[in-house]
């Protein structure tokens, strides 16, 4: 079912136009679909779940409820049990001062206190917990899978569990680490082998774990199912269930607030009654913005977010599919100068996009500074997208030649074309009141993780788009030039990029496990992180933004759409 599709009513811009530098360059076309979001069915959404009275007060009497479980865990494989369940149903904002106690004392506590039969189990349960939780934890408290490897009984469900768990506690790798490097390969092997004869809740585990771990999804993203399985459980807690489903809805009620109220904006912009060759993907924008920050008190930042989101669609499409090397020559020197008569010589089509862009930019910074300090935010903004501007001109450059760059040289630019380090530019002024001075600090000081983040998002666009951009005649990917340099099929190449994503995790665990100075530092770091797994889950099953109708819907669907049907 399509919600609310229309064929937009464009006034087109003709490439032989008198403005045109290059009336000779031939317009390619993506074939893009059309949008498939109508504006009345997004300004329609509305939720019973918003945070009424009724619904506040019964949320209160359950947070009430569930508050003392935690503390009367008879051990401390239960508590780290009911830190994993609450943690996956989405209610850690909700207890998050409790769990914080609860796994100091688990920490504080050797990991030989589990039995024989339960320590691989729960020592993977512990690693994970308190490594996601800042606390250090040694890899060796998994050496004993390679001890006790021999004893895993293969039709045992028990077993099963354990593998899951070893799996999951493997992506929180660091850099060296052997042991855990080791125990993904074997516990990946273990699952491959025994899902087809798993059913049931183990069977949608198992097959969960192996598509994707849980370290590199957007946990907003990951609830609902999560929820639904719990349901399943025989030993499941009801007033921690009926929490977890209203704490979903009332949430969700916020982000379809800040939906139509994004909807309302870009109709008003009317970007697209005025181009035909970029993508209209105002929802997929905004659930790349949900990904990065689902918080209800972030909702300028995600609001700014998508609008940063959908130019860089459009100012992408500039570059890959309607410019000629000319008119993007003058195109980025106007932007890299912010200077409006550099685009008079330009098509209709490019000066709409630079003017949009012009006052967008010009919106979010008055969005961060207000009356008195927009004017010293927006050089910082123009200068990131002057950047982004500049890799895509090398890319368009090497096109326009015919040129494979190596491996190397590409990623040297792709990371900063991938817009990682655009969207972060932006999304640090909204995550506390820093003075500009401590902003550039605190980007100097992630510089390594926005460039192992930017290169995720890279490397994954790339695997799910390198063979309609191929077919399409883009600029090389990634993939490409792989396959080139190493004179390798393209199996092979995918393989090694997904090796270069993994190696971009352990750099990027670095900094994710750990005490921060300040709460702002953290939620940066969280939305920075959080770009790598929407990158994972736009490009899983190929390209998100490009497929509108496919996976990215579904997700759409089921995140920002439906709330959970309560009983």
């Amino acid at each position: 079912m399509e919600y609310g599709t229309e064929q937009a009513q464009f006034q087109t811009c003709q490439a032989n136009q008198p403005e045109v530098v290059d009336q000779m360059h031939q317009r390619r076309s993506a074939n893009y679909k059309p949008n498939i979001w109508n504006y009345d069915f997004l300004q329609s959404l509305s939720s019973k779940h918003d945070l009424k009275e009724g619904i506040k007060e019964r949320m209160e009497g359950l947070v009430e409820e569930v508050k003392p479980m935690l503390s009367e865990a008879v051990d401390s494989l239960a508590k780290l049990e009911l830190i994993d369940c609450m943690t996956k149903l989405g209610l850690s904002n909700l207890f998050e001062n409790e769990m914080k106690e609860a796994l100091e004392t688990v920490a504080s506590i050797h990991n030989g206190v589990f039995t024989m039969e339960e320590h691989l189990y729960a020592s993977a349960l512990r690693f994970r917990l308190l490594r996601q939780h800042g606390h250090i934890v040694s890899q060796n408290e998994l050496r004993r899978f390679k001890e006790g490897s021999i004893l895993f009984n293969r039709s045992n469900g028990e077993d099963v569990k354990t593998m899951i768990e070893l799996l999951e506690a493997s992506h929180l790798a660091l850099e060296g680490e052997n042991i855990l490097h080791e125990a993904k390969a074997f516990s990946t092997g273990i699952l491959r082998e025994r899902v087809s004869s798993l059913d049931g809740r183990l069977f949608k585990r198992t097959v969960h774990a192996l598509e994707l771990p849980l370290h590199w999804r957007v946990q907003w993203f990951d609830i609902k199912w999560q929820i639904s399985l719990y349901e399943q459980r025989e030993d499941k807690q009801s007033n921690l269930l009926e929490l977890a489903k209203l704490n979903f809805n009332t949430v969700q009620a916020t982000h379809q607030r800040d939906l139509r109220e994004i909807s309302r904006w870009w109709r008003d912009l009317g970007l697209m009654e005025h181009v035909d060759f970029t993508r209209d993907r105002l929802v997929e924008s905004f659930l790349c913005a949900l990904g990065l920050s689902q918080e209800t008190r972030l909702s300028s930042l995600r609001k700014s977010l998508t609008k940063v989101v959908i130019l860089i669609l459009v100012i992408d499409d500039v570059y890959d599919l309607y410019g000629s090397l000319e008119e993007l020559e003058c195109f980025t020197s106007a932007i890299n100068r912010w200077d409006s008569e550099q685009i008079q010589q330009l098509p209709e089509c490019m000066k709409v996009c630079f003017r949009a862009l012009n006052d967008v930019i010009h919106e979010i910074a008055y969005d961060i500074g207000k009356d008195e300090d927009w004017h010293r935010v927006l050089p910082h903004l123009a200068k990131a997208w002057a950047d982004f501007c500049k890799a895509l001109l090398t890319e368009a450059k090497w096109d326009n030649k015919g040129y494979t760059p190596s491996l190397e040289e590409y990623l040297s630019n792709a990371w900063t074309s991938s817009s990682g380090p655009l969207i972060m530019s932006h999304a640090s002024f909204f995550v506390g009141h820093m003075n500009l001075e401590d902003l550039a600090d605190l980007l100097e000081r992630n510089k390594d993780l926005i460039y192992n983040v930017s290169m995720i998002i890279r490397l994954c666009n790339d695997l799910g788009t390198s063979t309609s951009e191929r077919d399409r005649g883009d600029a090389p990917s990634s993939v490409v030039c792989y396959m080139q340099e190493a004179n390798v099929p393209e199996d092979v190449a995918r393989k090694h990029i997904k090796e270069l994503i993994n190696q971009a995790w352990k750099s990027i665990n670095a900094h994710c496990f750990g005490n921060v100075e300040t709460p702002f530092v953290r939620t940066f770091i969280d939305v920075t992180v959080n770009a790598s797994r929407v990158a994972h889950m736009l490009y899983q099953f190929g390209d998100g933004f490009g497929v509108q109708d496919g996976d990215i819907r579904r997700q759409i669907l089921s995140a920002v759409i439906h709330p959970i049907a309560l009983n």
